[in-house]
């Protein structure tokens, strides 16, 4: 590390800096301008904008460069890869540091998760920040894996990479006054508390900024990303894989609000960070979409950073961290080489080796399952209409419906002629009997079941299916894979992806696991599935803070009304 005395004297021009990248178009997202410039870095800061000379200079003539890119919100988890997997996929694409809220491996192994993706972190070429996960479990109608209250989570508060506390999900919590969300909210201090309020409006979301939460992601609509503006958010523009609002949010930026925003991606699948990209893809989206090259670097780099009161990253200038890119042009956004503190770590789509390999960090098996037999699935009829489940293409909500239950033996069965099947939340954690049962509409699926691991935000194991013994078999490959996706037809296993670490993520290649996934999405549209992305829209079903209608391992839940409600309707 070097001194303050020799970085002075190095930026003055008295010594020899290490490096000099000479002859590029510099884009300064704290000016707004883009102009001929020579960078001098020393000790891995730049130094100095101008006339220097390195012990290595680099000709850059033609070229730009760019601050390296921020995920100012993002699931690691849901790449369903590991961290080093996801930075050797991330960082060639120009993403050199995120901020991580790892609520989904808390809510399998609590802390002991959260310190799984600290450790992990360790010795890669992108810096992983974290925010204290604020909703574990997300509520109280779920089982979660871990219960954390403020205690368990302020001795982290002090870990220099933690930046604050974590996405409040449970906003009627907030409004209810829940006194350990509050005390969660109040020792953040001055670190910052983020957002998750979807559809909050009027005096409730006034009450909720009042309490200090700061920014939101879920914001779908210009009207509701200019209110959660006007009443003093960040608004934070996301583009997933399943949830896409960027396009729709990008009439809301101004030059006067354009310091409020920036870009986030949530949860987003290997297919998608490989074949379209990262954050790189969102810049390149949004230049395509009208907004200057330079204000929509800024969405991805410096807006971030001052947003989490990272004072010496987005930027390149004087005492910022030289995390730089160099790209060929500002219209495909090409991103040739990658800067990590001054080294280049990254080279036409390539990570290059790592001076120190990150450590393998090993993991307790996450899947408990008691015994299970048939009769766990079925459901007595109760009546002659049932509420069910309708999972809305593209979006994490889903409707309720009310539909005419299909009756054989006294049994409520799938009815897979009306896009109607049986859809089963097993608590996979404590190896308890709670299974919740329901009905699914709007996947399509026509023969066999599909099973999960990976369900949000308690992650117990989710499975629909036309028939009862498929959805036993395919259970039972779950709990056989330590967790993981699979579909079984006939009895039969005829596609799976094993994520045995915390049932969330593969110790495979990010390339292998997206191979996997096209074949198990191939396997599901062969049985008549019909949406695109079958499994992430059925590891949603389950997610409890986001309305309409869910099902966790305790039952049907009334996200509107935040209650239970019977599968027959009266």
């Amino acid at each position: 590390m070097a001194g303050l005395g020799e970085i002075i004297e190095v930026a003055r021009g008295r010594k020899p800096c290490d490096l000099v990248l000479k002859g590029a178009q510099l884009v300064n997202v704290l000016s707004g301008e883009i102009y001929p410039a020579d960078v001098a870095i020393f000790g891995g800061l730049v130094v100095g904008i101008g006339d220097y000379r390195g012990k290595e200079e680099i000709d850059l003539s033609g070229k730009f460069l760019s601050p390296g890119f921020i995920d100012g919100h993002v699931h690691i988890e849901s790449s369903m890869v590991e961290v080093r997997e996801f930075a050797r996929a991330v960082v060639p694409r120009g993403t050199t540091s995120v901020v991580i809220d790892p609520h989904e491996i808390a809510n399998v192994f609590g802390l002991e998760g959260i310190q799984y993706m600290l450790r992990s972190s360790k010795f890669n070429p992108l810096n992983v920040f974290l925010m204290l996960p604020s909703c574990v479990p997300a509520t109280e109608f779920e089982t979660s894996g871990s219960s954390l209250k403020g205690f368990d989570l302020y001795p982290l508060l002090t870990e220099k990479w933690v930046l604050g506390i974590g996405e409040v999900m449970n906003y009627p919590g907030v409004l209810g006054l829940d006194q350990d969300l509050l005390d969660k909210i109040t020792m953040a201090n001055e670190k910052r508390v983020d957002g998750h309020a979807p559809d909050l409006t009027g005096r409730d979301l006034c009450a909720y900024v009042a309490a200090g939460v700061k920014s939101d992601h879920e914001a779908t609509s210009v009207d509701e990303a200019r209110e959660k503006l006007r009443l003093g958010m960040y608004v934070m523009l996301r583009e997933g894989s399943l949830t896409k609002n960027l396009r729709d949010l990008l009439p809301i930026i101004t030059p006067d609000n354009i310091h409020r925003c920036f870009f986030v991606t949530d949860d987003r699948h290997p297919k998608d960070i490989l074949e379209e990209g990262h954050i790189d893809f969102m810049v390149r989206t949004t230049i395509a979409n009208g907004i200057k090259p330079v204000s929509a670097i800024r969405l991805a780099t410096v807006n971030c950073a001052e947003y989490f009161k990272l004072d010496n990253l987005g930027a390149i200038a004087p005492g910022f961290i030289a995390d730089i890119l160099v790209l060929d042009n500002l219209d495909d956004f090409k991103v040739e080489m990658v800067f990590k503190r001054g080294k280049l770590v990254a080279k036409d789509g390539e990570l290059l080796p790592l001076e120190v390999t990150p450590p393998k960090i090993n993991l307790r098996s996450s899947v408990n399952v008691k015994f299970l037999t048939l009769d766990d699935f079925k459901i007595p009829a109760k009546g002659s209409k049932i509420r069910a489940i309708e999972i809305q293409p593209k979006q994490i909500k889903t409707k309720e419906v009310v539909a005419e239950a299909k009756v054989a033996g006294g049994l409520a069965v799938s009815d897979p002629e009306r896009d109607l099947i049986k859809v089963a939340v097993v608590e996979r954690h404590h190896a308890s009997d709670n299974i919740g049962k329901g009905f699914l509409k709007g996947l399509g699926l026509k023969r066999g079941a599909m099973a999960s691991s990976v369900s949000h935000d308690s992650h117990n194991i989710v499975v629909a299916g036309t028939n009862d013994e498929d959805m036993l078999e395919a259970v039972i490959d779950i709990c056989r894979m330590k967790g993981g996706l699979t579909i079984v037809c006939d009895g039969k296993v005829m596609a799976r992806v094993p994520l045995p670490v915390a049932g969330l993520m593969s110790e495979e290649p990010m390339s292998k696991v997206k191979d996997d996934l096209e074949k198990l999405d191939d396997v599901a549209h062969s049985l008549g599935v019909t949406i695109s992305d079958p499994f992430m829209a059925l590891s949603f079903v389950t997610l409890a803070v986001v309305p309409d209608i869910k099902l966790t391992d305790l039952g049907l839940f009334d996200v509107r009304e935040f209650k239970f409600v019977d599968v027959f309707v009266k």
